[in-house]
């Protein structure tokens, strides 16, 4: 049996932050390592502790979320640790700041628990995690904002098929309903996912979601 996936949980209010560590620890697979209620300590105990998977909330005080995920997470961090960031749709405005922070994942705080299993179990395995809700209604919200003028589609080194495919993983559509969509397998969507990725120099979906949008392919 393999080892339990390692989950350290950053949340300010100590309700919440209990009733996490009960949902994650009530699984075999999963196993809760630390609490806080700072980024400063999520940070501190991340790098003392080196969990799998952060659960991050963004409205913390001393740090917030963002800048404890840029330290953990962020572009030149020599070993970066995944981060999956646990939000409310009024802190929207902070979504695709934490993307850019180095976050590998997205989840409302009303998910169903399941769903946060899910997510913790996805950010784990070094996939990226976005509930779709957060894509389609928050990135999009602000996609204005987040797309400075730096090229054009016509930039773009991919066919019109994986720019299609691009466009709908950007539309937070999973491999399955990106199949659907185009009638095609879900093997041949991993592939062109693959092939997206490695094209545009991304590490996963959720840089890809960003690309798309700061690129103009979405509105």
């Amino acid at each position: 049996m393999s080892a339990p996936v390692r989950v350290l949980i950053c949340d300010d209010q100590a309700l919440i932050r209990t009733g996490l560590a009960t949902i994650v620890d009530a699984q075999p697979d999963l196993e809760v390592v630390g609490e806080c209620g700072d980024g400063r300590s999520g940070v501190d105990l991340a790098r003392e502790l080196r969990p799998d998977v952060v659960v991050m909330d963004i409205r913390m005080p001393v740090l917030d979320g963002l800048e404890a995920t840029r330290l953990l997470a962020g572009a030149g961090v020599e070993h970066p640790v995944k981060v999956l960031v646990v939000t409310t749709f009024n802190l929207d405005e902070y979504v695709y700041e934490a993307l850019r922070a180095g976050a590998s994942g997205f989840l409302l705080k009303d998910a169903p628990p399941d769903r946060l299993l899910h997510g913790i179990r996805t950010v784990a395995l070094g996939a990226a995690l976005l509930d779709p809700d957060v894509t389609r209604r928050l990135v999009g919200r602000y996609a204005a904002r987040i797309r400075p003028a730096e090229g054009t589609p016509g930039d773009v080194p991919l066919t019109p098929r994986e720019m299609e495919v691009l466009r709908l993983i950007a539309d937070g559509l999973s491999n399955s309903e990106i199949a659907a969509a185009l009638v095609i397998s879900p093997e041949t969507v991993k592939t062109f996912v693959s092939r997206i990725l490695t094209k545009l120099d991304l590490r996963d979906r959720v840089q890809a979601v960003v690309y798309a949008y700061r690129h103009g392919l979405v509105t």
